[in-house]
């Protein structure tokens, strides 16, 4: 089934939330406010966000939740107000900013839940968007896993006055990005509402997104009806059952697994590289990491050809 098709029921078990948290609670916090007003058993967020900053925070529902680590590992922006605790040229500030672009040592914030060991982050752009006074604006694209926070400390010391974090807003986290889908809790608890009220389950299913639109940033592998049930029970992917590909995948990749309706099946990771996935007629092409679609979906392989071959046998026998 198209996953725009799916029952309200079935996509709220398949559904993703682009939440725009406020200033205040807990990502948490914000997760369990989900469930509570959607009444369903698991939600899950995913990429914390502390309580004062603001934006995008991936709400994932029911078996959803299962692909929360590939959307933590996706990058993020952010848009960061710094202050600079000293008067310095702008033009001092701009070749400072520019020299963090690109691999960073980092070490995690005593606040943090993660170890506290120096690790490399990569910030992809950090562009300044407008220098007031002491004050700072700055677009910053990064890895996941990088302090913003940290970061504005670290300008400090190469700027040799200090500096620090005072607002801070994602506007990216993976494919999830301000517009559109983008809904507050008022929104999602209006939504709610109109389906008990109205029975207009439309707004509902404005602000709950089918768990596809999650992986739209990993290279896409599309396989065959007879290949879903084995990877929907863990099996990995083997050559025959590839139907088509994204090029510009490498071994060791990160992948998803789509049926030719464009279900999301499976993530996993990639065994080959797309030249040798086209070239190959055998082989392990993907293994499967992350189960999404239920087994018994799609039909087992030996019950597809048993249907197949009695249709046929049903044509003929027309003739």
């Amino acid at each position: 089934m198209l996953p725009e098709m799916r029952s309200l029921e079935k996509h709220m078990t398949l559904g993703a939330i682009n939440l725009d948290k406020t200033s205040g609670p807990t990502s948490h916090e914000v997760a369990a406010w989900v469930k509570r007003i959607l009444e369903v058993e698991k939600a899950g967020h995913s990429g914390t966000l502390d309580p004062k900053v603001t934006g995008i925070l991936p709400v994932l529902l029911g078996d959803a939740t299962r692909i929360m680590d590939v959307l933590l590992l996706a990058g993020k922006e952010y848009i960061c107000l710094m202050h600079v605790h000293k008067p310095v040229p702008k033009k001092r500030i701009l070749e400072v900013c520019r020299e963090f672009m690109g691999p960073i040592l980092q070490k995690p914030p005593l606040k943090s839940s993660v170890v506290k060991e120096l690790r490399t982050r990569t910030i992809y752009y950090l562009d300044v968007l407008e220098i007031e006074e002491q004050h700072v604006l700055m677009r910053v694209g990064c890895e996941a896993g990088t302090y913003i926070r940290k970061l504005c400390f670290d300008i400090g010391l190469a700027l040799g006055t200090g500096a620090n974090m005072e607002e801070l807003r994602r506007t990216r986290a993976g494919p999830f990005r301000e517009g559109k889908t983008l809904v507050t809790l008022h929104q999602l608890a209006d939504a709610v509402a109109a389906l008990k009220e109205l029975g207009d389950e439309s707004q509902l299913r404005r602000c709950i997104q089918p768990v596809e639109v999650a992986l739209a940033h990993l290279p896409r592998l599309v396989i065959a009806d007879n290949a879903v049930d084995a990877v929907c029970h863990g099996a990995p992917l083997a050559a025959p059952g590839l139907i088509s590909l994204e090029t510009d995948i490498n071994k060791g990749d990160a992948v998803a697994f789509f049926t030719l309706k464009g279900e999301a099946v499976a993530v996993g990771q990639a065994d080959m590289d797309s030249p040798e996935m086209l070239a190959s007629r055998t082989g392990i092409v993907a293994r499967t990491e992350r189960v999404i679609m239920g087994p018994g979906t799609y039909p087992k392989a030996w019950k597809l050809a048993e249907r197949d071959a009695s249709a046929a046998a049903a044509n003929a026998a027309k003739r």
